[in-house]
């Protein structure tokens, strides 16, 4: 018998037969294990093969380890197995942008690379950064920013990339905070001052205007950062302004340092009215928490609405001010975040330190 992670729809039978002709092919696919070493291996592992009584099957070494077995030396199963998981994120990726225009369900993602649907979307989610209905959402959200700058107007701009209707684009907000008329614009008339600073998650940019922050995104290098930004303002007037930003800087620095700040940040950002419910449920959540998505619907009255409150978190444009890293997979596991999972994980210990510390 498979213990919780089952490859796919595969049979433990299969698995063994695999497993006794040392198939070479389905290395990455699974992992089986023995009881009485308590090491588990791929499937063409050249040891001796146990007995089949004492052997169990798991679909990645992370499932393997969770029930107490180490890897081989001898054939190295992790590292073929995260090999493989890459090749599958890449053939979905190339799937999804291929399909953009369309919607993909995670079964029909995960038959096409040939994996079961729940630890694909684990193994997507840590080495893309977001989940694949995030990702799907940022494929779809560049082809209309692309379709609005290359002056279509934005109804034939929403139709191209997929959205059905304008009243889609307003409820997943591909602009950020514009409307679709003004990011067509390419933010015309706006004036918007940047910074870039160090943060204990890397380089971080604060954008504001004339009314509060508009833009917090964290990155490796400054020179990302400002081309992102001005990607979202083509025409916009951008300048970089660290004095009149300071105040609002070193907020953001606290709050990347896992640390409660304080005084609270003006946001200058369009939304929905549901994005705004599901934003300010996220800044109530106590420093060192998390909740579920499952959680954040059921708190905004919205119990159903649980991809729809993914969906307004993978849209946040003013990370660290409004806290989406604290909402977790109802696993608890550490689902899509736009800006690296590892960072989420840093940002999350952090807050926990200052949690026990207070």
């Amino acid at each position: 018998m498979f213990d919780s992670a089952q490859p796919g729809t595969w049979t433990a039978a299969r698995c063994w037969r695999a497993v006794l002709a040392r198939d070479g092919e389905l290395d990455g696919a699974f992992v089986y294990a023995v009881r009485s070493t308590r090491i588990y291996c791929r499937p063409s592992c050249p040891s001796r093969r146990p007995r089949r009584a004492g052997v169990r099957f798991f679909a990645t070494p992370d499932a393997a380890e969770a029930g107490g077995y180490r890897a081989c030396r001898r054939c190295r199963p992790r590292d073929v197995h995260e090999s493989a998981a890459l090749r599958r994120v890449r053939a979905a990726c190339a799937f999804i942008a291929g399909r953009a225009t369309r919607s993909i369900s995670l079964a029909e993602l995960a038959s096409h690379v040939g994996a079961s649907p729940f630890h694909f979307q684990r193994t997507f989610s840590k080495l893309v950064g977001l989940s694949p209905r995030a990702y799907q959402q940022a494929l779809r959200a560049r082809t209309f920013r692309s379709s609005l700058r290359g002056g279509a107007a934005p109804l034939d701009a929403a139709l191209d990339a997929g959205y059905g209707s304008t009243s889609r684009v307003y409820g997943q907000k591909p602009t950020g905070g514009m409307t679709p008329a003004a990011y067509r614009r390419g933010g015309r008339g706006q004036t918007v001052t940047y910074t870039t600073v160090e943060s204990p998650l890397g380089r971080l940019l604060v954008a504001g205007t004339a009314r509060g922050v508009c833009a917090v995104k964290l990155a490796d290098t400054d020179e990302s950062l400002v081309a992102d930004l001005r990607r979202e303002y083509p025409d916009a007037s951008i300048a970089g302004d660290a004095r009149a930003l300071q105040p609002w800087v070193r907020v953001l620095q606290a709050l990347a340092a896992g640390h409660v700040p304080s005084r609270d940040l003006p946001l200058d950002v369009r939304a929905t009215a549901f994005q705004w419910k599901v934003w300010r449920a996220l800044q109530a959540i106590p420093v060192g928490e998390v909740r579920a998505y499952s959680e954040v619907a059921r708190a905004i009255g919205r119990p159903t609405a649980v991809r729809a409150v993914a969906g307004a978190c993978a849209s946040n444009p003013v990370c660290l001010a409004v806290p989406c890293h604290r909402v977790v997979g109802k696993d608890g596991s550490l689902t899509g975040y736009r800006w690296g999972v590892e960072r989420k994980r840093a940002l999350l210990a952090r807050e926990r330190r200052t949690r026990s510390s207070g």
